[in-house]
């Protein structure tokens, strides 16, 4: 196990997306429960990507939920519904991955839903030259069968994933085990970076 200044392991990152050929999309995956703050690692490989002369675009998987009325269903603080119900893994696949697969037509419609007011983005949708990235951020993002040339997951032991959760969202920390039981998102992933000291990052190898 390596330690990383997050400069440095940002940097190696983008550098390993830049590996894929230029005339194809290269689609990533930064997985983690919001603990690990994926997000903030797939904001910061947009600069140096593009400093390689990559387009980038975002996309929150957190913005592909489905409506409350399916996602709620069993109320809402439903560890296995939180688990196996939230994410519209269709909807992302179908507007997102698919339009960059190797016969895509690059137009990715970045957000579909408003979980906070229930309601559709109604975005329009963008086009990615070939040889542009996307960088999606999510929890529970692999084992779905979504299509991604790099993965990488966030990763938490499981005192800090509980100290670093919100007592509110301490609900969900039973889906994040089964997550670890059934997926092994250690093995799964394509690079796996530990996160238990957020200004220390260390890529598990």
């Amino acid at each position: 196990m390596r330690a990383r200044p997050i400069s440095v392991l940002v940097g190696e990152l983008a550098e390993q997306v830049d590996r894929w050929p230029r005339e194809r999309w290269v689609r990533v995956a930064v997985d983690g429960a919001p603990a690990g703050r994926p997000e903030t690692l797939a904001d910061d490989l947009v600069a140096p990507l593009r400093l390689l002369g990559r387009p980038v675009l975002r996309v929150r998987a957190g913005d592909f939920l489905r409506p409350a009325s399916l996602r709620l269903e069993h109320g809402r603080d439903d560890p296995d519904a939180f688990y196996e119900d939230w994410l519209d893994v269709k909807a992302l696949r179908r507007e997102v991955l698919d339009p960059l697969n190797e016969h895509g037509s690059g137009r990715v419609l970045p957000a579909l839903w408003d979980s906070r007011i229930d309601r559709a983005y109604r975005l329009p949708y963008e086009e990615l030259p070939p040889g542009g990235v996307v960088v999606v951020d999510g929890t529970l993002l692999l084992g779905q069968g979504l299509a991604f040339e790099l993965t990488v997951h966030v990763w938490l032991s499981a005192a800090a994933l509980e100290r670093r959760t919100p007592v509110e969202e301490r609900w969900r920390l039973p889906a994040y085990e089964r997550y670890e039981r059934e997926v092994r998102p250690q093995e799964a992933a394509d690079v796996v970076i530990r996160a238990d000291h957020p200004d220390r990052p260390a890529l598990l190898l």
